[in-house]
């Protein structure tokens, strides 16, 4: 079933599957502007994906072919997964963040048994059982879901104005979730003249009820220590500061008082950090603080794909606090291991 939504002043937003996923679909944001419709991400590349986006498009009196234009909020396949399709029916541009335009690039040129090799290292390094990386060993390389995906033709520039004619929709630099993630900027008065600063297309960066991942930002030929944690909880304070009218974000709904959602994340994510501590009382490594955090399940409950995703994050907030002098790793570990300081 089709669903469509007028969110006033030339914006709608239809819902797009994402297959076998708990988050359900993607938004997807449909702008009008004086050169035709420009999408605001494009949901995930699946047939059925693809039918409910132009189906979509049909129920606001357009077409796939008709698209101007592709604004990337991240690179993550259910945001960008379409837009080369989309591209290849319409001829429209794709513009992405030039930090995930490079993922995009080096995901195109990295071959699958790359990623497997590198995930290994990856596990083995942050302390996983054998018999969790076991199959990564086993497994044979093959085409993996996101590993083509469309090449962006535009940048978007932070602070700048998109050339969408007859619009005013500005970047905003948001990292964290990936590093080139952008929130937009509708820089318009609000429909129902709700008070505040326009609105706020969030991506991944501000939903109203879940948390983003927050994991490392890979890369298997970058040895940078980057840290991911940082970069949100700084990238939520400017979106904070902007004080839209109301929130469009790519997952659930849209919401008011992002300023309330900002804190929220904010103290949540002190809290943790917080917590972690006691429980690096005692030497951990990532994958040890891993089994130990609270997540939405029991660690026993955790799918094998999501347990990786879950170190991950553990990581990235191992890495916040050793950036704060708040743990730091034990000379001499192997694998390493942390302890609060």
């Amino acid at each position: 079933m089709t669903q469509v939504y007028d969110h006033g002043g030339g914006v709608r937003s239809l819902r797009v599957p994402i297959p076998d996923n708990p988050l359900g679909h993607t938004l997807v944001y449909l702008l009008d502007t004086d050169r035709g419709p420009v999408l605001i991400d494009t949901g995930w590349d699946d047939p059925d994906s693809w039918d409910t986006l132009a189906a979509g498009l049909t129920a606001c009196g357009t077409s796939p072919e008709e698209i101007h234009g592709v604004v990337i909020t991240h690179h993550h396949p259910d945001h960008h997964g379409l837009s080369g399709r989309v591209r290849e029916a319409s001829g429209a541009w794709v513009a992405m963040h030039e930090a995930d335009g490079a993922i995009v690039r080096r995901t195109r040129q990295t071959r699958a048994e790359r990623w497997f090799t590198y995930m290994t290292a990856k596990l083995e390094a942050a302390g996983a059982p054998e018999s969790h990386i076991a199959p990564l060993r086993a497994t044979r390389p093959r085409a993996l879901p996101g590993l083509s995906p469309a090449l962006p033709d535009r940048e978007i520039v932070p602070g700048e104005l998109l050339a969408l004619p007859g619009r005013r929709l500005r970047a905003v630099w948001t990292p964290g979730h990936t590093p080139g993630h952008v929130c937009l900027h509708l820089e318009e008065e609000h429909p129902a003249r709700l008070p505040g600063h326009g609105r706020l297309f969030s991506g991944d960066h501000l939903l109203p009820e879940i948390t983003p991942h927050i994991g490392l930002y890979e890369d298997p030929d970058d040895a940078t220590v980057t840290d991911p944690l940082g970069d949100y909880l700084d990238s939520l304070e400017r979106v904070g500061r902007l004080a839209p009218a109301e929130v469009l974000p790519a997952h659930q709904h849209a919401f008011t008082d992002a300023a309330s959602r900002v804190r929220e994340l904010l103290a949540h994510h002190e809290d943790r950090l917080t917590g972690l501590l006691v429980l690096l009382a005692e030497p951990l490594t990532p994958w040890q603080l891993a089994e130990r955090m609270e997540w939405n399940r029991p660690w026993a409950q955790i799918p094998y794909g999501s347990r990786n995703i879950a170190v991950s994050e553990a990581e990235a907030h191992l890495r916040r606090l050793v950036k704060l002098g708040r743990a730091e790793a034990v000379t001499g570990s192997e694998p390493v291991t942390y302890v609060a300081v």
